[in-house]
């Protein structure tokens, strides 16, 4: 079904990217840039340059930015989106200003590992919160959207490419620790990423296997209480050869409870199956591609 409010849900994606947006500067200056821990993307490169130019990371990454976002309106026009227009400033924004507020000399601690984990956790849950609400933080993502669309090339694998030689440059620009740190933090990121990306978009696929009588009001409580569908199977029971009907709906995580509570009260005999998706593409949850 579609969103009963648009401007709530404009409302809680823009508060989603703009923590997600906080959490990952905070990753990125306080854990990343002081250990020069550089695994890929603006950022990345932001910490290369800091480290042989006078020019701090923060100041780079705002003008990488700029310019990426720049580029992408010249290229790709409206497609870069306001979202990544938003998310992106935002980032260098806050990352400018808390190298005014907070300057850093040097680690937070003498525990890279520890450091490197927090940066990871940090940026990863930021990163993911940015791309559930159909945003991105524009930098490379930029120049993924650009090579989509001119070229046949497989963006992931050309961003991960150009991501591992950002952090194989930290070999040569930091030291072989701080490259070492930089390579598992990349491959880490990506991991993570794609966890809390599925672990935020899981939804919750309903089989019940009811009476006739019992599955009415069922589908009336998910048509009218979840504001979701259903479709309708008839079968016979193997065993009892009884007339059943098979009810198949998806919903979110959160509305799932109440949705077993309603069927256990309907019906306490029901037969249900719950297994959890997080690629349901349709009416009332993603688009269709």
């Amino acid at each position: 079904m579609p969103e009963k409010n648009p401007k709530l849900k404009i409302f809680r994606d823009y508060v989603l990217m703009t923590a997600g947006t906080v959490l990952m500067t905070v990753g990125v200056y306080f854990f990343k840039i002081p250990n020069g821990f550089s695994t890929g993307g603006v950022s990345g490169i932001g910490t290369l340059l800091g480290k042989i130019t006078p020019v701090t990371p923060a100041t780079w990454i705002s003008i990488l930015n700029v310019v990426l976002l720049l580029l992408g309106f010249a290229v790709l026009g409206r497609e870069t989106g306001v979202r990544t227009v938003y998310c992106s400033l935002l980032f260098s924004g806050l990352t400018q200003a808390l190298e005014w507020i907070v300057p850093l000399g040097r680690p937070l601690t003498d525990q890279p590992f520890l450091e490197l984990a927090y940066a990871m956790i940090l940026t990863a849950f930021g990163s993911a919160l940015i791309f559930h609400s159909q945003a991105s933080s524009g930098g490379t993502d930029i120049v993924a959207l650009i090579l989509k669309k001119y070229s046949s090339l497989n963006v992931g694998m050309a961003l991960l490419c150009v991501d591992f030689l950002i952090a194989a440059c930290s070999f040569v620009v930091f030291d072989v620790r701080t490259g070492l740190f930089s390579l598992a933090g990349l491959f880490a990121k990506a991991f993570l990423v794609d966890s809390v990306i599925e672990n935020l978009d899981a939804c919750k696929y309903f089989v019940v296997i009811t009476t006739r009588e019992h599955a009415e009001d069922i589908s009336a409580f998910i048509l009218t209480s979840l504001h979701h569908g259903a479709t309708v199977e008839f079968g016979q029971g193997a065993f009892t050869h009884e007339d059943k009907i098979i009810l198949h709906t998806v919903c979110r995580r959160s509305e799932a409870p109440s949705l077993q509570r309603r069927i256990r009260e309907v019906d306490p005999s029901a037969f249900i199956i719950i297994t959890t998706s997080s690629e349901i593409i349709g009416r009332g949850f993603r688009g269709v591609l």
